[in-house]
Order: structure tokens, then sequence, then C-alpha cells
């Protein structure tokens, strides 16, 4: 008797063994049905072994009252072997405990302990499915089977292997009992036809999860003497009652759903095709995810000579896929992870799709085995696992690696499948709940602090496979050429090549080179890189040109070598690495910049260092260096420096924004960026030009010129919308100082322009500065620099309507500050009217701009993708806005801004342009804008229109944000939005 306040010997027993509830399980115990077996001291142990020994108890009570003799009591005292399989299968399983209650007499296939249990195959199963006549039988029957598979799993019988491979023949006698029961539903369907059944996916690879869609193909012919159509239409009817007796739910629940999803033009095409047509369709139209799948297929029920002549048609198209025109862009495509679908609460307990996961590991593998596997039979394995094996055996993959990665997917498969048996549900999240890790914990052996121990199990698995599933393609590639350890299989010359070409380089044999060059010897910087590279030409591969990518870091590292903070950078600093892979594959202008100034790398590790300096910063630092040169030549090469520091900065911040890291994703806001790059630009030109005007002024005059001098920015320059191909528009406005002649001052101020204009276009490497007065009074026919008061007497008696406009965006960017102020008040009635533009000044903007587009758009351009002259270009958006100012900025202070998008906030702000309108002008300037950052980011040189080169243009996609395989989906969003911003021009700007 327990005394009153004091625990039972019974309940500290019961705790010790493991209980989370040991009040509730005491009373359990105590129930009559369990008295046969209640002082049974193995009973304790055998359920302190389970999983869950609370839910392995529940479960064992309910079976227990189900049955109606002692037999099943007395069994379970009397076998070992039948209480460590049933209790450890009610400790794992609560479907299977369900299983059990509603069909108490199944226990018995756990008590047999037989060698022909251990490894059961598709015969076997088919025998314990055989009287299985309707969709519930057959339901009952596959339970039943997969008891004794839980068991086996649970109890370390087999492994996860092992148990995988045991639910794909289960699942090949089910497929073919469910044919079985469709054939005899319609016999006359069953004599028109042969009916094949193809597994692929994971049911195909002899690695099926205990709930999982099993993914067929069905092929069909007709019988003898049977038409072709109508024996199709009976295969289809077969085809589709076979699915749904696996699929449908009845009182027994569902099997699994078989998923034909995989087939030829998937759920648009027809169910069951013939040989002929499939193979026609593999020939012609199939992708390369296709042959993926194909990689694991498998003949599995139905006609066998039909479904073996299936797999010897297809299986050497599979083996030449990765000769395939589009076989690297589809690699490219399907290498670059995709969780969008994941929400994003998920993403770190997703053990199939997240960063780390099984996909990772499988992925690599199959494309391994379809650029390796044409030339070597050895590959050509369903088997995840199996075909890692032969990939390390075969040098592809290193050993050490292959063998990290069977440990890392073991385990996680393991956690997988004990995740799934719990409930028999279809799941790959991980759970959350306390008592639900504990148990999973529990079921992979980990007694100790199983939660602790299952979360830190499991991410130093993942991390393994994160680590080394990019690496997998790589480390082997580097092995073959620095030929390090001898006596180890390697990668053949024409195997690592074949590998580069798979993975996006043009020139496989270069890239060899290039590694050979990296990598070879036994230095310690070539040991450095040799850690490096595995991971650098993942992110190469990742770019539009992976050659450039590689070829530029060869060039970096040559220039930088010798440097002791460069490789210990890459190594040590995190985000380098890949900063620097992502600028150097992205185009020709930043790697050229850098490759000119090797050590700017060091700002790619610097956190700050990918910020864009402002003009208050720069200009001190460009007057010092003007300063310490000795010659006005010197002096703007020092000037060029710090101009080309900046550009690559500003270049690499825009590239690394838009492309986005593994730490951290792409700059969602597109305006942001565009905003970023036209202020750093035009504070860079600012610093630049003022630096060129000190260093004329200083060789001729010394400190001081002859006259105030103030220079102007115009056009994109005095917007600060500057794009990286820009000229510098700008006016030159000069006042002779006290007691100074005016012809003199005249002669300084043309000479100092002249000076400073032969000085930026010295002969240099260094992307031009081009200084563009045409927006000057008259022209190219008018005098170069004026005097303020010419100014104001020109615009007094001869401005034009045009050069309003053009001072709207006037701003003084170098030069005497008092100077530039006056000439903003004296162009501000100008370009800010009384009372806006009349009518006739209107009609006439209309006009320029009716001529503009039908006179200036260059020959053979395509008008829907020129994005400064074309339909919803920037032209059009910015003399929509420009109008706008000039008819309302008298009146609406906030239109008085030099800046497109701020004027056109104001504008809408003001309630001149509604939200919709806003947007849409908003976002096509933005994308246009984009498009040309892009085409001088790739190219190295300015264009106002696509790449025509398939390279370059997919280079222009991914900054723009699209994938491989997207330069179609590209061109169309940019026709489509500014198609609609043309609409809206057409509105707001011609009154239509």
């Amino acid at each position: 008797m327990t005394v009153p306040g004091r625990r039972s010997s019974t309940f500290t027993r019961l705790l010790r063994h493991g209980f989370t509830d040991p009040g509730a399980a005491e009373r359990l115990l105590e129930l009559p049905v369990m008295a046969p077996v209640r002082t049974d001291p193995l009973l304790l142990d055998a359920l302190g072994a389970a999983a869950d020994p609370d839910l392995a108890l529940q479960g064992l009570v309910r079976l227990a009252e189900a049955q109606s003799d002692r037999v099943f009591l007395d069994t379970l005292v009397t076998s070992k072997p039948l209480r460590d399989r049933l209790l450890g299968v009610l400790g794992a399983s609560e479907a299977l405990g369900d299983h059990l209650a509603r069909h108490p007499g199944d226990w018995r296939v756990l008590a047999t302990y037989e060698a022909a249990d251990l490894h059961p195959g598709v015969e076997e199963f088919e025998d314990c499915l055989a009287d299985a006549t309707d969709p519930v039988g057959l339901r009952v029957g596959y339970r039943r089977c997969l008891l004794a598979i839980a068991a086996r799993d649970v109890c370390g019988t087999t492994d996860v292997a092992e148990t995988a491979a045991e639910l794909a023949d289960l699942a090949t006698a089910t497929l073919r009992a469910a044919l079985a029961i469709a054939r005899a539903a319609a016999p006359g369907d069953a004599a028109l036809c042969r009916l094949a059944v193809i597994a692929l996916g994971k049911c195909g690879g002899h690695e099926l999860n205990y709930v999982s869609d099993v993914d067929v193909v069905f092929v069909g012919e007709p019988a003898a003497g049977a038409d072709e159509n109508s024996a199709l239409q009976a295969a289809t009817r077969l085809a589709s009652h076979l699915m749904r007796i696996c699929s449908e739910t009845t009182v027994e629940g569902t099997i699994w759903p078989v998923d034909a999803n995989l087939r030829p033009e998937g759920r648009h095409g027809p169910l069951v095709r013939t040989l002929s047509s499939h193979v026609a369709y593999y020939q012609r139209w199939a992708k390369t995810w296709e042959f993926q799948a194909l990689l694991k297929a498998r003949a599995v029920a139905g006609d066998p000579t039909l479904g073996e002549d299936y797999i010897e048609a297809v299986s050497p198209l599979v083996w030449q896929a990765a000769e395939r025109d589009n076989f690297v862009a589809d690699v490219q495509k399907m290498r670059r992870r995709v969780v969008d679908n994941i929400p994003a609460a998920e993403v770190e307990r997703e053990l199939k799709l997240g960063p780390g996961g099984l996909r990772d590991v499988e992925f690599a593998v199959q494309l391994l085995q379809l650029v390796h596997g044409r030339a070597d039979a050895t590959l050509r394995s369903g088997s995840t696992l199996e075909a890692l094996q032969a990939l390390a055996a075969g040098g592809y993959v290193g050993r050490a690696d292959a063998a990290q990665l069977d440990e890392a997917y073991r385990f996680l498969r393991a956690m997988e499948h004990r995740i799934q048996l719990h409930r028999l549900r279809r799941t790959h999240l991980v759970p959350e709940d306390e008592d639900d890790l504990r148990r999973l914990g529990r079921s992979l052996g980990l007694r100790t602090d199983p939660v602790a121990e299952l979360n830190r199990e499991w991410r130093r698995h993942a991390s393994v496979v994160r680590r080394l599933h990019e690496k997998l393609f790589y480390r082997p590639l580097l092995d073959a050429v620095a030929q390090l350890a001898p006596g180890e299989t390697r990668l053949s010359t024409k195997a690592a090549g074949q590998r580069l070409e798979a993975l996006g380089y043009a020139d496989p044999a270069s890239a060899l080179r290039h590694l050979e060059a990296l990598a070879s010897g036994v230095s310690r910087k070539a040991a450095i890189q040799r850690t490096l590279l595995p991971v650098l030409l993942g992110w190469f591969a990742d770019s539009a040109d992976p050659d450039a990518g590689l070829l530029g870091f060869r060039k970096v590292s040559d220039a930088l070598g010798r440097t002791p903070w460069y490789l210990r950078l890459l190594r040590d600093e995190g985000a380098a690495a890949e900063n620097l892979a992502r600028v150097l594959s992205a185009g020709r202008l930043a790697p050229d910049l850098l490759l000119r100034a090797p050590e700017a790398v060091a700002i790619l590790g610097d956190p700050g260092g990918l910020v864009p300096r402002r003009r208050d910063h720069l200009e001190p630092e460009t007057l010092a260096a003007v300063g310490r040169a000795e010659t006005a030549e010197a002096a703007v090469v020092a000037a060029r420096g710090v101009r080309r520091r900046e550009l690559f900065r500003t270049a690499a911040a825009d590239l690394i924004s838009s492309y986005g890291t593994e730490d951290s994703p792409a700059e969602p806001d597109t305006g942001a960026l565009v905003d970023q790059v036209g202020g750093a630009l035009t504070d860079l030109t600012a610093a630049t030009i003022a630096g060129a005007l000190r260093a004329a002024v200083r060789e001729r005059w010394g400190d001081e010129l002859p006259t105030r001098f103030a220079v102007i920015g115009m056009g994109r320059f005095g917007g600060h919308e500057l794009a990286y191909g820009s000229d510098a528009d700008v006016l030159f406005v000069h006042e002779p100082r006290e007691g100074v002649d005016d012809q003199e001052a005249a002669r300084a101020a043309n000479t100092v322009v002249e000076e400073m204009r032969r000085l930026l276009q010295l002969p240099s490497a260094d992307p031009p500065l081009l200084i563009d007065a045409d927006l000057r009074p008259e022209g190219k026919s008018g005098p170069m620099v004026r005097t303020l008061a010419s100014y104001e007497a020109y615009y007094r008696r001869w401005s034009l309507v045009w050069e309003s406009q053009a001072l709207l965006r006037a701003e003084p960017m170098a030069g005497d500050p008092a100077l530039g102020a006056r000439f903003m008040e004296l162009v501000d009635p100008l370009r800010y009217p009384a009372e806006g533009l009349g009518d006739d000044a209107v009609r006439e903007i209309r006009r320029l701009k009716a001529r503009m587009e039908s006179e200036r758009m260059p020959r053979g351009a395509d008008p829907t993708l020129h994005t400064k002259l074309g339909r919803g270009g920037l032209s059009d958006v910015e003399w929509t806005v420009q109008l706008f100012q000039l008819r309302h900025g008298w009146a609406e202070p906030g239109l008085r801004t030099t800046r497109t998008r701020e004027a056109l906030a104001a504008a809408h702000g003001a309630g001149l342009i509604g939200t919709e309108d806003a947007q849409i002008l908003d976002e096509a300037w933005v994308l246009a804008t984009r498009v040309r950052n892009a085409v001088m980011l790739v190219r190295g040189r300015a264009g106002d229109t696509f790449p025509s080169d398939g390279r370059e243009l997919a280079a222009v996609g991914r900054y723009l944000g699209y994938g491989p395989g997207h330069v179609g989906d590209m061109l169309d969003d940019y026709r489509r939005i500014t198609r609609r911003a043309r609409a809206v021009v057409e509105v707001l700007f011609y009154g239509a």
C-alpha cells in the first residue's frame, strides 16, 4: 500500500524508464486487462526502450482490450522478438497503433522471426497482398506489411537504405495489386491493351519514404488485333482506376497519392501514351529536368516486356541529356534554390528543401550522374546512396566528401522516416513541439538529452550538406589539376572538362589552365586557393559568365598573390570572397576597374566598404590629391585614381545589392538602388570636375583665377541621375573679379574650360569623363563660357521654351558657390514661370517631343526596347514630369527639384497625377534606368538598348533579377511596363 503523499515504487520506476506522465501510465497498468503482464519486469524494460514509452503503453492497452483471448498477452510475455518489435512500433507510430486497434489480429506478423522475414522483397509483399480484392482490403494488407517494415526499422534490423528499399518494394507490390483489382473490374478493357507502369522518383530509385507520392508514367500498346485508339482509351481507364484505388480515402484511410504529372506534357498531356509517342516526345521536346526524373525510371507493374522496352528506349536519351544545347541553362535554373513557396517560418525546419536539406544531396548526385554517366555506366543507379558511392569510387567525388555526405544523408533520411512514421502523414518539417522532438530524438538512439542532442546532430549534418554540396562539384577538379595525393583516383582531363562545361563554363580547357595555375603546388598560397576555389567556382557558375569570373579571379590573384592580406581577407572575411565572385562574374566594367587597382578588393571585405561616399568626403580627398601633384597632368591622374576606386565601390555595391548573397537577399527596392547609383555617380563626377578645375587654375594662375567661375550641372548630372555611361552636361559661367578687365576675364575663363576638357580627355584606360556643354545658349554655335550678365541678357531676349525645360535640371556642381547661387536665382523665373506655361509654349514642347521621337530614334532600333527614346522610356517619363514642373512649379514648391522621381512624387502629392499613373511612370523610369546601368556594367560600354549577344543579355537579366532561362520574360516584362507608361504619357503629356 502506498503511503499518502508519497510516490509509489511503480511511479518511480516508470519515471526512470522514460515515461513523461508516470501517473497516467501507472493507472493504465492497473487496468484489469493488463493483469497478466503487470508484474513482468521485462515489459517495463521494453516499454522504456521505445521512442515514446507513454504512447507505446497506450497502444498496448488498446490492443490488449481488443483481444478475445489471452494468446496475445501470453506470447508477449514469452517472446522477446514480439515484445521488442511491437512496443518499438507502438512507441514510434500512433497511426500503426490505431491500425492494430482496428485489426487486433495483425500483431501476429510481428511474432515470427525467420530469415525470410528479415529482408522481404516484392514477391513476399505480393503474397501478403494476394487476398486483397478491393481498395479497403488492399489498405488493410498494405498496413499489415508496413507494420513489419516499421518493426525492422525501429529495432535496427534494417538501416535507412534497406528500409527505403523495402518501402519501394511494397509500393511495387501495391501497384501490381491495384492494377489487378482494376483489371478484374474491367476485363474488357484489360483484354484490349497492354499497360506498363513505370515508377519514377523515390519509388523508381528504390528509396521511398513512409509517406510519399508515388511518381509514375503509364505506357500503353494495343493487344493483338486491337485498335490503337480503343486500346489507349481502355488503358487510360485502367490507369485512372489504379490511381483511384491507391489514392482515394476509404474507411481504412488512403495508401498514398499516385502522381502521374511527370509524364510528357505534365497534367496537360494524355495519361497513357504508346512507347513510340513517349520516345518522340523525349527526343524533341523534353527538358533537362525530365531526363533527371528518368534517371530513376523502373518498370514496376503491368506488362513486363513493354516496361522493359520503355526502359531500354529512354535510357540512352537520359545519358545524352548533357550534350543538349539547353543543358547548361537548365542546370543553372535547377541549381538555384527555390524556397519561395516555403513559408518563411518553415524554411529552417524543412528537411527536404531547406538549406542543407535532402534535395541538396540528391540534386548534386543526379547532376554528376547526368554529366559523367554518359561515359561511365557504373554511375547509372537510381539510388542516391549507391550513386554517391559509385561517384566516389570513380574519382568523380572526393572519398572523404562522399563519406560525410553519405552519413549526413542517412541521418536526414532517418529523421524524415521517423517524422512521417508517427502519424503516417506526408511531411518534411521537423516538429516544434517538445514531446514530438523528444520522441524523434529517442527513436534515433539519442537518449541522454534527446531534444538537445537531436538539434545538435541535425544542425551538424545540415551544415555538412550545405558546406559540401557545392564543393562536391569542384573539389575533384582541383584534385585533378593539383595532383598532390599519389595513388588517388582522379577525374580525367576529359571528365573535368565535361563537368565544367555542364556547369556553364564555355571554355573548360582555359578554365582548367586557370585552376592549375592557381591551385598547383605545395605553397601556402596554393593551399589557401584550394580551400577557396571550390566555393568560388560555385558562385562563378551561378552567374551568366563563369569564365569571366574565373579569369578575373586569376588576374586579381596574380596581381595580389604575394600580398599577405589578400588571401587572408578572402579566407577569413566571409563576405569578401562571395562579394568578389559576384563582382568578377557580373560583367566587364567592375572587373576592369578592379584590375587597374587590385588593392580596391579590400573594399569588399569592409562592412562599410560598399556604402558609396558622399560629395562632402570625396571633394576634399580629390582636392588634396590634386594639391600634392606637381603638374596639372599628374593632378588629373590622381583625381582619376579616386574616381576609379569610387566607381568600383559604386558598381560593386550595385551588383551585390542586385544579385544578393547567401546571407542577404537582393535589395527589393530597385528605386532606392537607382537613386543610390545616380547620387553616387553625380557626387563622384562633381568631385572629379572640381579637381580638374583646381588643377587647371593652379597650373596657370596659382590659387586664384582672375574671374569668378562656376560649373552648372545640367541634364542627368544636374538631376543626380547619372548612369555609368553618362556624359556630364554642363554650363560654364564666370564673372570678372573687381578691377579685372572683361577681356582678360573672358580669356581666363575660356582657357580654364579648354584646359579642364583637355585634362579630362587625356588618354587613359579608365572610363572617360566627357564634358558636354551643348545645352548652352545658342548651342554649339554659342560661346563655351559666358558671364552671368551675358546669360541674363540672352535669356531675357532670346530664350526658347526648350531652354527653360533644360534649365529645370540646372544645379551648381563646382567652382564659386556664390556665383552658382546667383545663376540659380537668374534662371528660376525661366524654369518656374509665373502662372505657368501658356498654351503656345505647351504646344511647342509637344511638337518638339514628337519631332524627337520621329527623327532621333537610331535606324533599326526596336522602339519597344530603346530605354531612352523608346515607347514609355526615359524621355517619355521625363518630358511628362518636366511639363508638370513648367506648368505648376511656380505654385507647388515640391516640384522645384532637379530629380525626376522627386518631382513625380511631388506632382502626385499635389494631386496633379493619380496614384496608379504615378506608380506606372515611376516603375518604367526606374526599370529603363536600371537597364542602361546593366548594359554598361555587363558590356563595359554604354548602350540604350538590350544587348544582342546571348550571354550579355542573360547577364543583364541576372542583374534585373531574372534567373537562367528567363530572358524572354525579362523582355516581355519590359515591353509590358513601358507600354503601360506610354499609355499614361499619351494622356498626361499629349492630352489624348
